[in-house]
């Protein structure tokens, strides 16, 4: 009876342990509860300083594998991390860099909680794809998922298991250099991507060690920076921030991202990081948001800048009441949460609130069941720079190439025969194509245009720089050194180009030209390059120009002289393959503008879904009492949703028919009537004509991406509810308006069919 009893408590003991988890310090979890049941288990464990201790983030602070820090801010970081006191890192990268933080905080600890590890992954880890702004121009969701779907894979082998995007913010102004980060000026579109970038970061299973949770950010209106200066104030009205600003964020909330990240501007007076309009009202109170909200970079301490804190115990008073669950990079909660709850001036049911947010977020990664979930070296090793992770960013890199404009069919070139002169310092640039979120990309690992041209071995190319674009180093928190004034290398490129066939230039940004505090107040060529331009203009017209870019140019000279122009952005590791595949034709371009290119800066902001205004039109010939300039048109450049193919399309037979009283469906053939096999972007816009709140003269609410061979016609469907043709009221409701609407079908804003329908 005896071993009996011994062989009984042996089988509770092994149910026991297999059910529940404890590390040396003492917190046991039980696999048995729900994720809520836990987090609330957990919590009740901790000490006040503990719980704070969750929604404190340091950026990296020392070499993990070097010695010890002993002395000033490291030292003190590593008390904190050892007590813990930290919730969050980020800039740890790797997996030694990793696991080596991690085992501090799950084994020196007292209740050995997990870190969360966050890091920058904005359109890749090592391998990059495009810039966002890019990938939006693909219009194709399968592709961005895709996009994102890799960079987390990637990132996630390197110890990674958080990242700060996607960056959902709308703007209408080139000027503002963080335009390279997201969709472009349509919330619509925007909405969409969102959506896109968030299934293919987080998958379908967040504890699976492939995949990272998300942060959609920033909350809210930092796009509409005053002047398109970066970290400026935000002043818009009630009708655009529900119609325009909040549809990506509440979309990415619906796709269940995981975290937020709120902005540095201020609205209505208010700095983000403070709102409780934003964060408790909207995000936590109308959309019952249950992921937590991380502040950008010390934005809790910059509300005393604002002059909207005394001091940064204010400023943490402030900031975890109106819902900023952790502190980056401020130090404001862990020195002066804990005070302000003993002393009453703070209730320590917020701080509960923010830490189960986090905490639950913790136990979703799977972080509790293994810390070390993200650190396999072998996996590391074998995932980084793979071939699959390759294949992937070029793909989306060839779908990303807008052809804006191909007179007399200068493109593709021919595959042999030419003799083919290849000029610009961007052509040879193996960094620049990069772009600016790149911190774990290595320099020089891009291919280039040069390259990429290379491959067609059987013309003859010959390359000249041209001038240079920079001068000295390039990096992300140092002002470029741009070349103004040296052109004298000029001359080997005129060379070069009086006896080409064809003359390919490809001109632009460097990449560290657009990005966070990149604005710009011209949107012209930088440096020397217009006049690069002109010159060898003079000696050869027959240029291809390829822009190199983070955001919409003013390229109105080249418009009017230059026959064929591609938007090649900055477009990632594989850049230099995906251009010239584009430009021999192996990949018919099928990219459409996400953003609106203006005529002059002088037109910025400038966007497609405008409102009519009550003076539109010119009232007699040459009368001057209408919105215009007197120096320059209303219209764009190139309007949003622009892109042409080496084949044409041709739009016929648009057919609306009534479902009910608030859906309508619409129908509209679509022909191949080209030589070649193509890809089109059919878009769907609608005008309410009269509401409670103006409407703007047009608003995308649909799109599809079709394939068609040559000749080959298509009937593309799409149905309208109320909820795209409803719109936000200035109280924030949701509102469908019966009356008149009118329907517009095409391959960009500037569409070519429309028709009228009553609901």
């Amino acid at each position: 009876m005896k071993t009996n009893h011994i062989y009984i408590i042996l089988i509770l003991l092994v149910i026991f342990n297999s059910s529940c988890k404890e590390n040396e310090t003492g917190y046991t979890r039980d696999n048995t509860n729900s994720i809520e049941q836990n987090v609330s288990d957990l919590l009740s464990k901790m000490t006040l300083e503990e719980k704070i201790g969750q929604m404190n983030q340091y950026n990296g602070f020392w070499d993990v594998t070097g010695p010890t820090p002993s002395s000033g801010d490291a030292a003190k970081k590593y008390e904190h991390l050892k007590k813990g006191y930290v919730g969050s890192m980020l800039n740890v990268r790797g997996v030694e860099e990793v696991k080596a933080v991690q085992k501090i905080a799950v084994e020196e600890t007292r209740l050995g909680i997990p870190l969360i590890i966050g890091f920058d992954v904005i359109h890749g880890y090592e391998t990059l794809s495009p810039i966002p702004l890019a990938e939006a121009a693909s219009w194709d969701l399968e592709a961005i998922k895709k996009s994102a779907e890799v960079a987390a894979k990637e990132a996630a082998a390197a110890g990674i298991n958080w990242t700060f995007a996607p960056m959902v913010d709308i703007s209408r102004d080139a000027r503002w250099g963080r335009v390279m980060e997201g969709a472009g000026e349509d919330p619509f579109l925007g909405s969409k991507i969102a959506v896109a970038r968030v299934e293919g970061f987080q998958g379908e299973d967040l504890s699976s060690p492939e995949t990272i949770a998300a942060c959609a950010k920033h909350w809210a209106g930092y796009g509409f920076a005053e002047s398109g200066r970066d970290y400026n104030t935000v002043d818009v009205g009630t009708s655009t921030l529900n119609n325009s600003i909040f549809p990506p964020f509440k979309a990415a909330a619906d796709a269940g991202v995981k975290t937020f990240m709120n902005s540095f501007n201020e609205l209505n007076g208010i700095p983000a990081t403070g709102n409780t309009f934003l964060q408790r009202d909207i995000l936590k109170g109308q959309w019952n948001y249950e992921g937590f909200v991380v502040s950008d970079w010390g934005s809790i301490n910059e509300m005393m800048a604002h002059g909207f804190a005394e001091d940064k115990k204010a400023a943490a008073k402030l900031a975890v009441t109106a819902g900023s669950d952790m502190d980056m990079e401020s130090y404001a909660y862990v020195d002066e949460l804990a005070n302000l709850v003993r002393e009453g001036h703070v209730d320590e049911a917020l701080i509960d609130d923010a830490v189960k947010r986090i905490l639950r977020v913790k136990f979703e990664l799977g972080l509790f069941e293994d810390p070390f979930k993200y650190c396999d070296s072998e996996t590391e090793k074998k995932v980084i720079g793979s071939k699959e992770i390759n294949d992937a960013v070029l793909d989306v890199a060839k779908k990303s190439i807008v052809l804006l404009k191909n007179e007399n069919q200068l493109l593709p070139l021919k595959k042999s025969g030419q003799n083919i002169a290849l000029i610009g310092a961007l052509a040879a640039d193996k960094t620049s194509p990069l772009g600016s979120w790149r911190i774990a990309a290595k320099d020089s690992t891009a291919v280039s245009v040069l390259e990429g041209m290379q491959q067609y071995s059987e013309n003859r190319l010959t390359y000249a720089k041209g001038a240079d674009l920079t001068y000295g180093e390039t990096t992300f928190a140092k002002e470029l050194d741009i070349n103004i004034s040296d052109k004298s290398e000029f001359s080997e490129a005129v060379s070069i180009a009086k006896n080409a066939d064809v003359v390919v230039m490809v001109l632009g940004e460097h990449g560290f030209q657009s990005g966070e505090a990149r604005s710009r107040v011209n949107l012209d060529l930088p440096g020397v390059q217009q006049e690069l331009l002109e010159a060898v203009f003079a000696v050869n017209q027959n240029i291809v120009l390829v822009l190199n870019n983070g955001r919409p140019l003013t390229i109105t000279w080249a418009d009017e002289h230059i026959p064929a122009i591609v938007e090649a952005w900055q477009l990632g590791t594989q850049s230099g393959h995906a251009i010239a595949q584009v430009l021999y034709g192996d990949y018919n371009p099928s990219g459409k503008l996400p953003m609106t290119f203006p005529r002059s800066v002088g037109q910025v902001p400038i966007y497609y879904n405008y409102k009519n205004t009550g003076r539109p039109v010119i009232p007699a010939p040459n009368e001057v009492f209408w919105s215009h300039y007197t120096d320059e048109s209303n219209k764009p450049l190139y309007p949003f949703g622009h892109g042409l193919s080496y084949t044409s399309f041709e739009y016929s037979n648009l057919q609306i028919s009534k479902l009910n009283n608030d859906e309508v469906k619409v129908k509209v053939d679509v022909k191949n009537i080209g030589d070649v096999q193509g890809k089109e972007v059919v878009q769907l816009y609608v005008r309410d004509l009269v509401g409670s709140i103006t409407r703007p003269v047009k608003e995308l609410k649909g799109f599809e991406l079709i394939a068609l061979n040559p000749d080959e016609k298509k009937k593309v469907s799409f149905v309208l509810t109320k909820n795209e043709l409803g719109f936000f009221n200035n109280s924030g409701v949701f509102v469908f308006e019966s009356g008149d609407f009118k329907v517009f079908v095409g391959g960009s804003s500037e569409t070519v069919l429309e028709q009228n329908v009553k609901l």
